[in-house]
């Protein structure tokens, strides 16, 4: 059996383009694709804090360092500049690499610099 699993994701995210006229898609931050795992092309789900909007599109690179998040084609009308945004992949693994599985967190804060990475979120309590 497999199982579906967070893979990576980038929190808090801001979007700095909404591009409604370029492929559809999400430009992210070529360093902050290696940093949280992620690949260009891959399959996204896109959380939009602010107005609750959630989508899936896919990765395409932006340049190394700009801090950009750019939300592209169709989905530019589901956010703002500005919008904080959770921005997560997922993969299927097996019970035996489940064993070993940590997901690649990345935690930003309003302009796309790195705050924090960890691989477990903390226990919610009451």
């Amino acid at each position: 059996m497999l199982n579906t699993m967070l893979k990576g994701k980038l929190h808090m995210a801001s979007v700095t383009h909404a591009e409604l006229w370029y492929d559809g898609s999400c430009a992210i931050d070529a360093n902050l694709l290696e940093i949280a795992g992620l690949r260009e092309f891959e399959q996204i789900d896109i959380y939009n804090v602010n107005n609750g909007e959630r989508f899936t599109t896919y990765i395409i690179r932006a340049e190394h360092g700009s801090g950009i998040i750019s939300v592209n084609g169709a989905a530019a009308r589901k956010c703002q500049v500005g919008d904080r945004l959770i921005i997560a992949t997922y993969a299927q693994y097996t019970e035996e690499e489940l064993i070993r599985h940590k997901p690649k967190l990345v935690y930003l804060d309003e302009c796309n610099k790195i705050v924090r990475a960890s691989n477990t979120i903390p226990v919610q309590v009451a």
